[in-house]
């Protein structure tokens, strides 16, 4: 027997990943707030001795294609076609979530609704008579709370039980007027079989009316199209006629006309409950308190992190630094020797000693978009982004850019506008993801160490401000245009559960480990090569050995472009090596100061970095805002390229080099004249 294929859908916030999560046993990233599923997930699961295939589309309000998630979640309905629907409702909001389940019914595929967050809309007060709503949509619909996996079993029964006796979508009722227009176009439609048993005949007479730019070009491989466009024109123009208003709004309309009568025959609130979402919105979302209570939830983040995390870190600098130790005991002096305590303990060992502090950063993140604040602080900027021309929603995949570039840049799929993608994708890697956080751990604790949470803060304020001020030139120059408006929903604020924020710590942790096997793991060899070939004569001191080898030959030819900016040649090859994973900056410098050299008294790198003429503060400041400003991995500039294309990559990796020198340039040079950090 062929595996069921169930399509799970809803609006963004409802719930839909958790419940993907606690059905398949998987660990889909779940965030409160919209597009964090950005393409469909699939995972499996067995129920009573039957396969089911459940597929997690993107968070959408409607089946309108205006954004890609949207048009990936229409698309899979159409094309693959699925077994059966399973449409989630958030019981806290349930007339928005309605109108997308109507749509789905119009697509005439089986439905399934799973009622979720009951708990909590009980503990707002809410009533809901899920038995007579199931009885006015026609549809089973079963009781759920995802994050706790209550209902699971009923809504899998439910499920099969419709997938094998499937129940006919009873229709949304628009009026004899509408009614009429509906039904001449489906006839017109109805001429070609096969586009008929591709796109169902009523939902494309609905899409057409509504002016949908994708149902539009759908047409075009119907074999009576001019047919069908003159029934069209014509319904068009008898409606507009007869209501003075476009057959677009008579259809909303006619939706949430129904809704509403279905709500308020099946919900009842009590009116003496002050939902706990509301008190507490009342001081975060205050028009005074807002912004400044975002930033100090920052700062405390920051500061927080590098309290709590300095003693794990030095223990691991100890164990590195003896590990070095035993390995200089165990092997014979040589290439091998080398290579392991130079190269491998030396570079991947300085990336890996600041875990604690990125477990530390990402486990703070984690709860903010856990409890909903993330979607908040998206409100509390929201005009003031507008005065750079960034749309409100912008703010969501920036957030996200402080986590991992690339979900962030594939994130801006959810903007309608494709001005304000593009703006979005350009200037989200200005946020410092989590591979630039060691390299500001590092010169941070080294320089700054007092008042390190706040110079980090610092660089992360900085990257922001870079990214207004972008997004503000791309809007007056290259990408001119009008934003379009914003309208969010904030979501009640939820617990996180123990089990979602270990899994998302872990998650993001362990592509932290990934990179360091890996990637890091292999430029901390390359680098160690190019640093020790060609071999100099035994007795060399060890800062010319370096120098005549080939990184000393790459690095002094860049020496000159990167000494207006306070670098040296080190430097120079540890900037170059970023470009592959921001963390080589670290593990390039561990190498280059020779940081597993158990014979120095201090074998740690910050210990190097302080010794070294060429630092101070302000260099230490220059390069964390040139690692910020500078183009990011090689991983995020391909999703770059697959989201916007060839063209844009260069602009912004031409861009990105232009805006890093320059400013790092004048930080540098103003700092030297004025004696600052020096």
């Amino acid at each position: 027997m062929k595996p069921l294929r169930i399509a799970l859908a809803g609006n963004p916030n409802c719930g839909k990943t958790t419940l993907f999560n606690k059905l398949t046993g998987s660990h889909q990233k779940v965030g409160n707030y919209a597009g964090v599923t950005v393409d469909t997930k699939e995972g499996r699961l067995m129920h009573k001795g039957r396969e089911i295939a459940i597929f997690d589309l993107p968070g959408t309000y409607s089946l309108t294609a205006y954004s890609l998630d949207e048009i990936i979640a229409r698309d899979f309905v159409l094309d693959e076609k699925p077994d059966l629907i399973i449409n989630v409702l958030d019981a806290t909001n349930l007339e928005r979530n309605l109108f997308l389940c109507l749509q789905f019914q119009e697509l005439g595929i089986p439905i399934v609704a799973a009622l979720n967050i009951i708990d909590q809309a009980e503990a707002m007060g809410l009533t809901i008579d899920h038995r007579l709503l199931s009885r006015l949509f026609q549809i089973p619909i079963v009781r759920t709370v995802g994050a706790k996996g209550q209902g699971l079993e009923e809504l899998l029964d439910a499920a099969v039980a419709v997938a094998e006796s499937p129940i006919a979508a009873i229709p949304t009722p628009y009026g004899n007027e509408l009614e009429s227009v509906l039904t001449g176009i489906i006839e017109v439609l109805n001429t070609d079989l096969p586009f008929a048993a591709s796109f169902p005949s009523r939902w494309m007479a609905l899409k057409l009316l509504e002016k949908d730019a994708d149902a539009a070009k759908k047409l075009s491989a119907h074999k009576n199209r001019s047919l069908v466009e003159a029934s069209l024109a014509a319904g068009i123009l008898t409606l507009e006629r007869h209501s003075g208003r476009d057959a677009e709004i008579l259809i909303s309309e006619a939706r949430y006309g129904f809704i509403h009568g279905a709500a308020k025959e099946t919900v009842t609130r009590d009116r003496a409950t002050v939902p706990l979402t509301e008190r507490i919105d009342s001081v975060l979302l205050n028009r005074l308190l807002g912004l400044p209570l975002f930033l100090g939830i920052l700062w405390l983040i920051f500061q927080a992190t590098f309290t709590l995390g300095a003693f794990p870190q030095e223990w691991l600098d100890l164990l590195f630094g003896w590990m070095a130790e035993r390995a200089r005991t165990i092997l014979e002096p040589g290439l091998l020797q080398s290579l392991f305590v130079d190269g491998i303990l030396g570079g991947v060992g300085s990336v890996l000693s600041f875990v604690p502090l990125v477990i530390l950063l990402f486990l703070f993140i984690s709860l903010l978009e856990d409890t909903g604040y993330m979607a908040r602080a998206a409100f509390v900027m929201d005009k003031f982004l507008h005065i750079f021309g960034l749309h409100g929603q912008s703010f969501l995949p920036m957030m996200l850019g402080f986590g991992c570039s690339v979900p962030a840049i594939m994130a801006a799929r959810t903007l309608k506008s494709t001005k304000d993608r593009i703006v979005t994708v350009l200037v989200t890697p200005f946020m410092s993801c989590g591979a630039k956080l060691p390299v500001y751990i590092l010169l941070a604790g080294t320089f700054f160490s007092s008042h390190a949470g706040a110079v980090v803060l610092s660089i992360y304020l900085i990257g922001v401000l870079l990214a207004l001020g972008s997004s503000w030139v791309f809007r007056k120059t290259v990408l001119r245009g009008e934003t379009t408006p914003f309208v969010m929903e904030l979501p009640p604020y939820r617990m996180p559960t123990f089990r979602g924020v270990v899994w998302h710590v872990w998650d993001k942790s362990f592509q932290y480990f990934k990179k360091a096997g890996t990637v890091i793991l292999a430029a901390s060899v390359l680098i160690w090569a190019i640093t020790t070939f060609p071999q100099s004569p035994e007795g060399t001191p060890p800062e010319q050995a370096m120098e005549a080898s080939v990184a000393g030959w790459v690095g002094k030819a860049l020496e000159p472009l990167v000494a207006p900016m306070g670098f040296d040649w080190k430097v120079a090859i540890a900037t170059v090596t970023g470009f592959a994973a921001k963390e080589t900056v670290v593990s390039t410098l561990g190498i280059l100061y020779k940081v597993g050299d158990s014979t120095k008294q201090e074998a740690s790198l910050q210990a190097a970095l302080r010794n070294d003429p060429v630092f101070n503060p302000l260099v230490a400041y220059t390069l964390m805002l040139f690692t910020l400003i500078l183009a990011p991995c090689f991983a995020a500039q391909a999703t770059i390229r697959a989201e916007l294309g060839t063209r844009w990559l260069v602009f912004y990796v031409l861009f990105s080099i232009m805006v890093s020198w320059t400013l790092c340039f004048g930080v540098y040079q103003m700092g030297t004249l004025l004696g600052i950090g020096v």
